[in-house]
């Protein structure tokens, strides 16, 4: 069954190929969608025949989000936690033991279900693909159990045992990092794409560079991807860790020594900006214009997460990328579309072009510059054709 979408009054395909500038634009467009994937893609008067028809009047259409970082597996609620924030008290990662607390206590059905909502609520804004991380459980069991639930809506699932250090293992940090690289590991990686690790030296409850080594080398050789949280409190060794370890993905990136930047122009790693973190811990935002200009390969992601980032709204990202981070509005439309498929080292979506999967974000607007310039307000969702 072919359908054909026309009436598109612009498209990005981010294909140069298909069409004008970075995000080959293409105007007054239509493309046929066949078995899912994008099966032809062109100009309206040129479309050929097709099944069925659908005309989306004028409206712009972009590749769906992809949404290359995320923390949905959890319980619990700290609201007050950001309310302290807002009047103060600085951000260290220390709050996450509350959520490890009520993750651990939750059923698995009560787990399922806030996933469910979360996922349904990204969809909702015009996310079609989303990693989704471990983390909140930080034993055997609830790790492998975060890891397994994800699976069910997603196949981006990461190994995140090593978040921080849990409050039975406080002084323990080479303890915990060996149950982490062990029996952790071993229970984890059925369910897991990729392993991750927070590299924060300024944190004291986070991991630094050797323990964060010792993790992603045990996760390279069980067969995952590697992704690092890097750099966020200050400019430590996780970026250029990342970058000497392949890694996929440098994210948060906030705190960047001129090394780091060059680091990641002359690698295959993306620098995945989170900016949703900097407005919701009043954090400087990371220089997005810095790594552009020097030639790094820039990925937006949400950072959904129920303590530093609880928002699942990557066209705010985009806006605050624009606004805050010196990042045109096609740049940040690229970055939160292709940007975050190569992050997750995905040639299939975060694109329309011929081949790839016919995942379609619609706006109730005529550009994509009406992601920025109309912050706040609902513009995105997903047509299903």
């Amino acid at each position: 069954m072919s359908t054909l979408v026309t009436g598109i009054g612009e498209l990005v395909t981010n294909d140069p190929a298909l069409g004008s500038g970075p995000l080959g634009l293409v105007h007054d467009a239509a493309l046929v969608v066949e078995d899912g994937l994008v099966a032809w893609v062109g100009s309206a008067a040129a479309a050929p025949d097709a099944d069925r028809r659908t005309d989306v009047d004028g409206r712009a259409v972009l590749p769906g989000f992809v949404d290359s970082h995320a923390h949905l597996v959890f319980a619990g609620d700290r609201a007050a936690e950001f309310e302290a924030r807002m009047t103060g008290t600085p951000y260290d990662g220390g709050g996450i033991a509350t959520t490890v607390a009520a993750t651990r206590a939750a059923t698995d059905d009560e787990l399922r279900a806030h996933l469910a909502r979360l996922v349904a609520e990204m969809r909702a804004q015009g996310t079609t693909t989303v990693e989704v991380k471990s983390g909140y459980g930080l034993t055997v069991d609830d790790e492998a159990r975060a890891l397994r639930l994800a699976r069910e809506v997603t196949p981006e699932t990461t190994f995140l045992g090593a978040h921080v250090v849990p409050t039975e293992y406080a002084g323990r940090a080479d303890a915990y990092v060996e149950l982490v690289t062990g029996p952790m590991l071993a229970a984890g990686a059925p369910s897991a794409r990729w392993i991750d690790v927070f590299c924060e030296p300024a944190s004291p409850h986070a991991f630094d560079g050797d323990a964060a080594r010792v993790v992603l080398e045990a996760g390279r050789a069980a067969g995952l991807g590697l992704r690092v949280h890097a750099n966020q409190l200050s400019a430590g060794p996780g970026v250029r860790l990342a970058v000497e370890l392949g890694a996929a993905s440098a994210d948060h990136c906030t705190h960047l020594a001129d090394a780091d930047v060059e680091a990641l122009a002359g690698s295959g790693t993306v620098a995945t900006l989170l900016p949703g973190v900097e407005f919701s811990t009043r954090s400087p935002y990371p220089d997005a214009r810095r790594l552009l200009d020097a030639g790094a390969t820039v990925a937006l992601a949400s950072d959904c997460n129920p303590g530093s980032c609880f928002t699942s709204s990557l066209p705010f990202c985009i806006a605050l990328a624009v606004r805050e981070m010196g990042m045109t509005p096609a740049e940040a439309v690229w970055a939160a579309t292709a940007g975050g498929a190569a992050a997750l080292r995905r040639t299939d979506v975060g694109r329309l072009a011929l081949g790839s999967r016919a995942d379609l974000a619609v706006l109730d607007a005529p550009s994509y510059r009406h992601l920025a310039y109309r912050p706040g307000v609902p513009l995105a969702g997903v047509l299903d054709v």
